[in-house]
């Protein structure tokens, strides 16, 4: 997701991010502790099918939360883009709709609209590369008044005891892109480990 410029930063918060690019990113923390910003080593990179974020991006931040759920139940939440506002909690009025048609896959397009007083941000995601329950990478623009951020996004999902560790990586390029940003990752794997230990 993307990092709001300083006008939108305090109607949109850590939730502009949420959405931001495309879809989906994300390094090695303790398993089991709460989501947190990720030290990354030079060159290192959360990816899926061999794809990362962008390496020349200064505005990057990775993820993890261990998440005592199903695999099956996380991954469809997860991938089921159009539902993401029913158990996320974005500051602003927001709608993700699908842009084709069925499954989550490889070329699937979404988009995010956040709306703020000021005007919408609207955040267009493609799936680069996606490997069913295990990886899901999407790039994109996100694009308001003043605002232009592109972004890459990934995501990583693997068995552990006593749950699944779900990593995430994303990146940041652009004149509103912020080096200091969470991007919204941290909130979003709260939301996403509270949805699916409920489900």
């Amino acid at each position: 997701m993307f990092s709001a410029p300083t006008a939108f930063r305090g109607r949109i918060g850590r939730r502009a991010a949420l959405l931001a690019v495309p879809l989906a990113v994300t390094g090695m923390l303790g398993v089991g502790a709460p989501a947190q910003a990720a030290t990354l080593g030079h060159g290192t990179s959360l990816t899926c099918q061999d794809r990362g974020v962008d390496p020349s991006a200064k505005a990057r931040h990775r993820a993890e939360i261990l998440i005592k759920a199903p695999l099956r139940t996380i991954w469809n939440l997860q991938a089921d883009v159009e539902a993401w506002p029913t158990w996320q909690k974005p500051a602003a009025p927001m709608t993700v709709e699908r842009l084709d048609p069925g499954p989550l896959r490889k070329r699937s397009r979404f988009q995010a609209t956040i709306r703020l007083p000021a005007g919408s941000v609207v955040i267009t995601s493609t799936v680069r590369q996606i490997q069913y329950g295990r990886c899901v990478r999407w790039t994109g623009p996100a694009v308001g008044p003043g605002f232009h951020i592109d972004g890459v996004h990934v995501w990583s999902f693997t068995r552990v005891h006593g749950g699944v560790l779900v990593r995430t990586e994303e990146s940041h390029t652009g004149p509103q892109a912020n080096p200091g940003s969470d991007m919204g990752l941290e909130t979003w794997l709260r939301d996403l480990k509270a949805a699916a230990e409920a489900a």
